[in-house]
């Protein structure tokens, strides 16, 4: 395991109500951020093939304190951003991936434990 792994996981331990399922979460996330192919348009911390400069980088995303210079970055703002951008950003470059719910629940969990 990585040193940035290791360093996302024990963030995400560390946020409040966090424990094993949030744990998995991230982890999962970052395997669906690289499975999603995000990487084409974002550099991504410890995505592989994350080597996009089309989006912003995403690194340390989670001290950010807006989604796309616009929306407040919470949890479920960012899932639901990452789910239907253009529900909260019509005319967004950001395109619609077809990621589930949980899908794009465990991509923000990821996102958010970048530090």
């Amino acid at each position: 395991m990585s040193k940035l792994t290791l360093s996302v996981l024990v963030s995400g331990l560390l946020c409040a109500g966090c424990g094993a399922a949030q744990e998995a979460s991230v982890t999962r996330g970052q395997r669906l951020l690289a499975q999603y192919q995000c990487g084409g348009c974002h550099t991504i911390a410890g995505v592989p093939a994350s080597t996009g400069r089309l989006g912003p980088s995403l690194d340390k995303f989670g001290l950010r304190s807006y989604i796309s210079g616009q929306i407040p970055n919470r949890p479920e703002t960012l899932a639901r951003w990452i789910a239907e951008p253009a529900a909260l950003i019509p005319g967004t470059l950001m395109p619609d991936m077809g990621a589930s719910a949980e899908d794009a629940r465990d991509m923000a969990a990821y996102l958010s434990a970048l530090r």
